[in-house]
């Protein structure tokens, strides 16, 4: 081969390596799959975690959840096998399909489930059983014997047995479940012991009944309040923008004000305290010299947090100070957000999709986790006898395996929607003309994920996944040894619980900006993070401003809709006059509206924080002149224009002082070095004269322009 043709070949691959390398920070129609490796490792974790699901359908375990199984083994409504050293196992259960405790009231609530045995039946008992002449009639005439199998139903009321291995009496009337097969008590008193370990507040079974009793009389009550939350956080996204600047200001001054308060009242304590509290120490001196040191401390602690005050409304001033700017910049960004809501109305989708696609998630990841609960080996329990199945050797390890898939993959699907918004955003942002906007951006933006960059998005779940497991791990050690590690070992677990949380939410906000930049160059995970961090840091003071104040006028955007709907729930429900009856219904409400708020105005925050990239991104790489024209939208076009006017005017006082100093070094020669200067001597008409002092170097002609005039012909 020809080695000129081989070097050209060679350099041109140079250049193309080059070209694409380039960032050029606009969205880019010819892309590429990012992160590819990480796509594939994410779906073969996925077969995995399919594979749990299918080996407990094999195995049996989804048969015993669904259709229950008694105390020996045997699965209901089936023909059994016998199991090795299980007596009473392998029987034909195909006319009893429902399950039967005999004492459903005795429930382990460390473990949460029910300590009696269980039978297989055929009909559960619909009206109470009090006597064992009942049990024997009951058997007789449905064909149920609802004690164990080994004993006659006809010799009931006689068998010694009867105590152990029939049901307690009196045996509630029940009802078998739709799904699962279970005969379950009609009075819920049964489990008042149980409830009022999950729901502390509740004293006995009267006010657990009220509070059931008013949630069902209020559900449609609950719904409609419920609905207006709703409708109020979306009409709150749209309105958000016109309201922006005011909320910023107010929050602004009240947290001034507030700070400039709190220092006063802990100066006027201590002044107080100086000037009235030594008579009161001079008498507390001749009773108890104990008093006294207690009330120095208090002196000392009074003039501590006086000084602590007044060191921290200092710095916030000189913040409020130099971020009042900035302050401008987090309107513009809410102003601007509130337009892409009207161009883009389906990211008010967003919340409901993803909300959509986690529940079925976590619906299926429970499924799931029960069918590996009743999978395994038959393992005959110590304490009470009974059959139970459990996973041993390496098969334990699969819940560990289930339980890993719940964090990572509902980080997927939150970090897919990020990726969704943020694309959309980015679109938005970069078509200069709004009318030429795709038909529909977040379809757009979903297509572009799914056949390009799902290996970033499992990549940056991943990192989450890595910092969240071991903070849930430390969580759920400090909850076991509460009250039992000493002081040291609480503070350092709290401290490292503390730790991993900031870690994650860094990470989750540098993620989320590395998302936007591999909407914008299509660039893998590690890439567009390092370039969004560049870009964050280069803007670590508008970043900081816009976290601040942004995050808190949504929070209260959100403390808005809660007590909105709080108090139209309280009109609505005040017509019962039992507050016991309406506090739970109410409380509810609030949760709910708390929750659907927050998922709206997060997506709002997602959106404040792309443009801002966007943003810093535009102003970086654009001046406004032809061939680099800004992307941005007018309100933003007028902060930066507000901007370099402040800082013309900026420069323009650095230039006269620098002029001012200037002509100040000029005189010193002229004064302490002649040698350096000469005198120009000037006749004006009349017959005056004027002498000038100049530079040795000024033209004789021209003395009026680089030269001094002096007075009395002094120098």
């Amino acid at each position: 081969m020809d080695p000129k043709r081989l070097s050209s070949s060679s350099q041109q691959q140079v250049r193309l390596r080059q070209k694409r390398t380039k960032r050029e920070w606009r969205p880019l129609e010819d892309r590429s799959c990012t992160d590819l490796p990480w796509f594939l490792l994410f779906t073969v974790f996925c077969v995995g975690m399919g594979s749990i699901c299918g080996f407990t359908i094999v195995t049996g375990g989804a048969a015993r959840l669904v259709f229950g199984y008694d105390s020996y083994g045997n699965t209901c409504g089936q023909r059994n096998e016998q199991i090795e050293g299980v007596r009473l196992s392998g029987l034909d259960h195909t006319d009893r399909k429902f399950v039967f405790f005999l004492d459903p009231c005795n429930i382990d609530i460390v473990q949460r489930k029910i300590k009696s045995m269980a039978l297989c039946v055929s009909l559960c008992p619909t009206e109470e059983l009090k006597t064992y002449q009942d049990l024997k009639r009951f058997a007789m005439v449905n064909g149920s014997e609802l004690c164990s199998y080994e004993l006659a139903a006809h010799r009931y009321p006689v068998l010694e047995q009867r105590t152990t291995k029939c049901p307690k009496l009196p045996v509630p009337p029940s009802k078998p479940l739709p799904v699962f097969n279970r005969c379950t008590p009609v009075d819920i008193s049964c489990y008042a012991r149980f409830a009022e370990a999950v729901v502390t507040f509740v004293g006995d079974n009267s006010v657990l009944h009220r509070l059931i009793a008013g949630v069902a009389a209020s559900k449609e009550i609950i719904i409609g309040l419920c609905v207006l939350a709703l409708f109020l956080s979306m009409i709150l996204m749209v309105i958000i923008r016109y309201i922006s600047a005011v909320l910023v200001w107010i929050l602004t001054s009240l947290v001034v004000l507030g700070s400039l308060a709190g220092t006063s009242v802990l100066w006027w304590l201590y002044i107080d305290y100086r000037l009235y509290g030594n008579d009161t120490s001079s008498k507390v001196l001749k009773e108890a010299k104990e008093e006294v040191e207690v009330t120095r401390d208090s002196g000392q602690a009074l003039l501590v947090y006086a000084v602590a005050a007044t060191v921290f409304t200092i710095i916030l001033l000189l913040l409020m100070l130099f971020m009042r700017k900035r302050v401008a910049l987090t309107i513009a960004l809410f102003h601007v957000a509130g337009k892409v809501f009207i161009h883009l109305p389906l990211l008010t989708l967003q919340p409901f999709v993803t909300f959509f696609a986690l529940l079925l998630f976590w619906i299926y990841w429970i499924l799931v986790l029960l069918f590996l609960g009743t999978t395994g080996n038959p393992v005959q329990n110590e304490e009470t006898g009974l059959t139970e199945f459990r996973l041993t050797g390496p098969l334990q390890y699969l819940t560990w395996y289930h339980a890993v898939g719940l964090v990572w993959i509902s980080e997927f699907i939150l970090a897919c929607q990020q990726m969704t918004v943020a694309g959309a955003v980015v679109t938005y942002y970069f078509t200069r003309d709004k009318n030429r906007l795709p038909v529909t951006p977040i379809l757009s933006s979903v297509l572009r994920l799914v056949r390009y960059h799902l290996g970033t998005v499992a990549k940056g779940s991943f990192i989450i996944t890595l910092v969240k497991i071991p903070r849930l791990i430390l969580m759920y050690i400090h909850n076991q040894l509460k009250g039992k590690e000493n002081a040291c070992a609480r503070c350092m677990l709290k401290t490292c619980i503390c730790c991993l949380w900031c870690l994650e939410k860094c990470l989750n906000y540098l993620n989320q900006n590395a998302y936007a930049a591999t909407a914008i160059n299509s660039t893998s995970f590690c890439t567009s993070a390092r370039d969004a961090f560049v870009i964050l840091v280069e803007n670590a003071l508008r970043v900081a401003t816009i976290n601040a104040i942004g995050d808190f006028v949504l929070f209260l955007g959100k403390i808005l809709i809660v007590t909105t709907t709080a108090f139209a729930g309280v009109l609505l429900l005040n017509y019962q006059r039992d507050y016991a009856e309406w506090l739970l219904p109410l409380i509810i409400v609030c949760l709910f509206s708390f929750l659907v708020a927050h998922c709206f105005l997060s997506i709002f925050e997602i959106v404040v924080d792309v443009l801002f990239l966007c943003f810093a991104i535009d102003t970086k790489y654009n001046d406004g002149t032809p061939g680099k024209e800004f992307f941005m939208d007018k309100a933003l076009m007028e902060f930066v224009e507000s901007s370099r006017r402040l800082e013309r005017a900026v420069e323009r006082g650095r230039s006269r002082v620098k002029e001012v100093a200037s002509e100040g070094a000029e005189i010193k020669p002229m004064m302490f070095a002649p040698g350096r200067v000469r005198r120009i001597k000037k006749q004006k008409p009349g017959g005056c004269h004027i002498l000038y002092v100049c530079p040795s170097a000024t033209p004789n002609n021209q003395p009026k322009k680089n030269c001094r005039e002096t007075k009395n012909n002094q120098i």
